[in-house]
Formats: C-alpha cells, sequence, structure tokens
C-alpha cells in the first residue's frame, strides 16, 4: 500500500491559478474531509467544482480532478486540485491535507511511483526531468521522443537478442543431453554478439551527440592577456558583458554568458589572461583558470599576432581545444591550415563553424535517442562486456565463462530502462527531480 502523498505541482509564486497534487490509496478518503462533494463512489475520473473547507470555513473556490487507479500518472488514485494562486491559500490547503494523513512529497516521488508501478520505464521518466529542464527546441524534441517510449521501442530489440543468446547458450550448458536444441556454436556466439556491438555502437555515437543537447556544453576562452578573450565572449554574446580595454588584467574574475548553437545549451567562461603579477586580486583571478579548465569540455586557446604562447599552451594542449587568431586583420601573413578571426568587428563565424565540427554539432533532423550520462556509460559499458565476450570465445575460453560477460551486458541493459533494482535505483534517479513531479 502507498501512503498518500501530497506537493504542489506549479512554482510557489503568486499566479492566476496553482495546482496541488495528491496520490496514494487513500487519497479519495483524504480529500473527501475537506472538500463538500462526495468522493466515496468515484469509479472513473471525474471532474468537480466545489469548496476546500475547513470545520465549515471556506478556504477556496477550486476544480478537483479525480483519477481513478489505475487510470493516473502514478497508476494511483490521484487528485489534482486547482486553485486561486495565492501562496497563502495553497499552505493553507496543504497543511489542512497534512492534518488529515497525507504526507509531504519527496523530490520526484509522483515520477518515481509512475516508474515503480510500471507506467514508465526508467528512461522515460528521466525525459520528464530532462523536459522541464531543456533550453532549447532540440533537447526539448529529444526529451518529448523519450518520454513518448520511441527512444526504449529503438534499444528494446537489442536487449531481447542479447538475453535470446544468453538464453541459448544457458540451454546448451544445462541441458547438453537433448538432441532437439540448438547448439549454439563459437561462430554463432561471434556473430550475434558482432552485430549486437555494431548496432550498439551506432546508438552510443547518437547518444554522445545528442547528450550536448540535454547537458550541454562548457567551452573556456583562454589566452595571453590582450589577444582578445573578453571581445570574443562579446561576440559570442552579441552584447557588451565583459569589459574590453588595452590595460593587461582587465579580466580578473571569470565572466560567464551562455548561448544557442545549433540546438546546443553552451556555457562560455572568459578567464583572466595568463601571466605573472603581483597583483593579488588579479592572481586569485587567474587561479581559478584550473578550475574552469576542469570543468571544460573544450578549450578555445586565443591567440594574436604574437603567435602562440609555449607555456600557455602546454596548461591546455591535452584537453580537447581550438587554437585561433584573434584581430585577423593586423595579422599580414596567414597560414592557411590555421583559424583567424575578428571578434571585434563580430566576425566569428570560422570559429563557431569549427566549434560544430570538433563537438560533431549537427543540424540533422532529431530522432529518438539516449542523451545523458547515465544512458551513454550504459550502453558503453555493454559494449565492452560484449568485446570481452568476443574475445574469450576466440580464445577458446569455456563457454560458461563466455556467458558471463553477456550476462553482465543483459544487466546493463535491465538496469538502463530500469528492469532490475527498482527501489535502488529510484532515490538516485529521482531525488534530481522538483518536488511535485
Amino acid at each position: 500500500m502507498f501512503e498518500t502523498i501530497v506537493a504542489l505541482a506549479t512554482p510557489p509564486l503568486k499566479s492566476a491559478l496553482a495546482i496541488i497534487r495528491l496520490s496514494g490509496d487513500d487519497c479519495f478518503e483524504i480529500v473527501n474531509k475537506v472538500f463538500d462533494h462526495d468522493l466515496s463512489n468515484i469509479s472513473k475520473r471525474e471532474i468537480f467544482h466545489g469548496h476546500i473547507v475547513n470545520e465549515n470555513k471556506v478556504i477556496d473556490e477550486v476544480m478537483l480532478l479525480a483519477y481513478v487507479s489505475p487510470h493516473s500518472f502514478t497508476g494511483e488514485n490521484s487528485i489534482e486540485i486547482i486553485t486561486h494562486g495565492s501562496m497563502l491559500i495553497v499552505n493553507e490547503i496543504i497543511k489542512l491535507l497534512l492534518s488529515k494523513g497525507a504526507r509531504m512529497a519527496s523530490n520526484g516521488e509522483f515520477s518515481s511511483r509512475a516508474y515503480l508501478n510500471n507506467k514508465l520505464d526508467l528512461v522515460q521518466a528521466e525525459a520528464i526531468n530532462d523536459l522541464i529542464n531543456a533550453t532549447t527546441i532540440e533537447g526539448r524534441d529529444l526529451s518529448m521522443l523519450a518520454l513518448k517510449g520511441d527512444t526504449s521501442a529503438l534499444f528494446r530489440p537489442i536487449k531481447d537478442k542479447i538475453g535470446e543468446i544468453l538464453s541459448n547458450i544457458e540451454v546448451n550448458i544445462d541441458y547438453p543431453e537433448y538432441e532437439d536444441i540448438e547448439e549454439v556454436s563459437r561462430e554463432k556466439i561471434n556473430e550475434y554478439c558482432v552485430n549486437i556491438v555494431n548496432e550498439l555502437n551506432e546508438l552510443v555515437k547518437n547518444a554522445e551527440r545528442s547528450k550536448l543537447y540535454n547537458e550541454g556544453l562548457n567551452i573556456a576562452i583562454v589566452g595571453k592577456p590582450n589577444v582578445g578573450k573578453s571581445s570574443l565572449l562579446n561576440a559570442f554574446l552579441n552584447e557588451e558583458k565583459a569589459i574590453v580595454t588595452d590595460i593587461a588584467g582587465t579580466t580578473r574574475d571569470v565572466v560567464e554568458g551562455e548561448i544557442n548553437l545549433s540546438g546546443v545549451p553552451v556555457r562560455l567562461f572568459d578567464t583572466a589572461g595568463f601571466r605573472q603579477s603581483s597583483d593579488k586580486i588579479e592572481a586569485i583571478g587567474i587561479k581559478k583558470i584550473n578550475d574552469v579548465l576542469s570543468k571544460a569540455d573544450l578549450v578555445i586557446y586565443v591567440a594574436d599576432e604574437n603567435g602562440i604562447d609555449v607555456s600557455l599552451y602546454s596548461e591546455i594542449k591535452d584537453k580537447k581545444h581550438i587554437i585561433v587568431y584573434n584581430k585577423s586583420d593586423k595579422i599580414s601573413k596567414k597560414d592557411p591550415n590555421a583559424l583567424y578571426i575578428s571578434a571585434l568587428n563580430k566576425d566569428i563565424s570560422p570559429l563557431t563553424n569549427k566549434i560544430k565540427e570538433v563537438m560533431g554539432i549537427s543540424i540533422n533532423k532529431i530522432s529518438p535517442s539516449f542523451n545523458n550520462s547515465r544512458q551513454l556509460g550504459l550502453l558503453e559499458k555493454m559494449v565492452e562486456c560484449l568485446k570481452v565476450a568476443i574475445k574469450d570465445n576466440n580464445d577458446n575460453q569455456p563457454i560458461d565463462l563466455v556467458s558471463v560477460s553477456i550476462m553482465s551486458a543483459y544487466n546493463a541493459a535491465l538496469d538502463l530502462l530500469g528492469e532490475s533494482n527498482k527501489n535502488d535505483l529510484s532515490d538516485e534517479i529521482f531525488s534530481r527531480f522538483c518536488v511535485g513531479k
């Protein structure tokens, strides 16, 4: 039995309307104690207009939507109370419902119950949070495809193939005496595993690209003082956010900005110029560069007519990076293989095109794809497990040892969809959600 939970499902702000959600086996009985209509004989979804009352005192006039299990988002009896959007009213109603037997929902508990009651798989459940947090149309579209179940449907046949080869191996091991069972040869195992790895690699490639639409991209802008880093940030943002002067050390702290790059949310970090300085404030700003670099998915090294600083380049050469020469109008002799821009003149399109190329950002039609780190990590784990199985199989290791690696891949597939260890997963995943969702 699930106890009844309650939470505000709309932002805790003054507005025209607010929605209070309840879900649980006895939610009708609890709301019946404070609503001026009888809810005890509800057998299907219904809408009511009435009043929330406390000891004959009317708290608010409301619309009430009642959903009967299993025909609700959570799969349980559920109620949504639409009130006037005064937080005074909202808090009074919630306090009253708590006094009648409900308890406050924790983060993501409504979605967690939908998952635990098999109304959603884990990929769909995660898509709810991704949809709420989407900052681009492309990110929204990817999340909507996952929420509809299209992404899971793309993967389930692969999971079933792994289960099929695993079950065939297990039958051959456990019942070798039965002659009518198809023998699973080593060639057959290889054929199955190689084909599955190829399919998974395609999913991984798409997931790496789609992850950018969901989680975004951190780009650090570094370079010596006065090479035009702040001008470049301003050109990206198309506004004068960073102060630009000819004085070295003008940028002392990290200046941040956000842009939409072909549907990918990009966070830009303009850093202080690399140089030795006795100025304590400037030195603190320079120390922050290392923190930014540790989080950066891509580093843009900005140089000018004076070329590349070897010591500075050594700090970023092992990270994914792009070298760009700014102040192109001052550089008379240009290397045909180098990248040139003029941030002051807002001529940075060669750089934005290079970022898209390096990070694999393309303007393709959005299609179902996994799009977060958890999902991508499990896809990669499956690939590695199956590669181990292929190697062990080719090395003539015992078949039962080969099946151990295939079983690990299958367990990862179950984890991806949330079909195992449901309670263990729900606490970690749904803690990231909003209360009321």
